[in-house]
C-alpha cells in the first residue's frame, strides 16, 4: 500500500449508521444500535483514507453520514509524485469532506486489542 506509514491494518467504516447527530438509531430499550457505538469508538482517532485516483487523507475522524460521506479534521493529502524524490508529496487541508463513491480503502490508527474488538461480530 502508498501512502504514510504508521497504520497497518485496515477497518471498514459502513455508511450503515452515522454519528455525531441527534438522530441516531435508537432501539426499543432505548441504546444505540452497534454499528452507531462501534463508529462512536472511531471518534477523533487517527484514520488514513485511500480515495480511486491514488490519492490518501490523512485526519481525525470527525463524522460520517447516512450516506458514508466522512469528513476528516486536520487532515493532510498525500500523493505520489512522478517525477521527484521522495516519491510522495502532501498538503495541509484541515477540514475535508470524503465522498463514499470515491473511497477504496480506510485504515484507523489504533492498538491491535482495539483493531480486534472493533472488527468482532458480536
Amino acid at each position: 500500500m502508498e501512502g504514510p506509514p504508521g497504520l497497518s491494518q485496515a477497518i471498514p467504516v459502513s455508511g450503515d449508521a452515522y454519528c455525531n447527530s441527534s438522530t441516531t438509531h435508537v432501539d426499543a430499550a432505548g441504546s444505540s444500535s452497534p454499528a452507531v457505538a462501534k463508529l462512536r469508538k472511531l471518534l477523533f482517532r487517527r484514520m488514513l483514507i485511500g480515495v480511486n485516483d491514488g490519492r490518501y487523507f490523512h485526519g481525525l475522524f470527525h463524522c460520517i453520514d447516512k450516506q458514508g460521506n466522512i469528513i476528516l479534521q486536520d487532515a493532510v493529502e498525500y500523493r505520489s509524485a512522478r517525477h521527484c524524490l521522495p516519491p510522495t508529496e502532501h498538503r495541509c487541508l484541515g477540514l475535508i469532506l470524503i465522498p463514499a463513491a470515491c473511497r477504496s480503502s480506510c485504515q484507523v490508527d489504533c492498538s491491535v486489542e482495539e483493531k480486534m474488538s472493533l472488527m468482532c461480530l458480536e
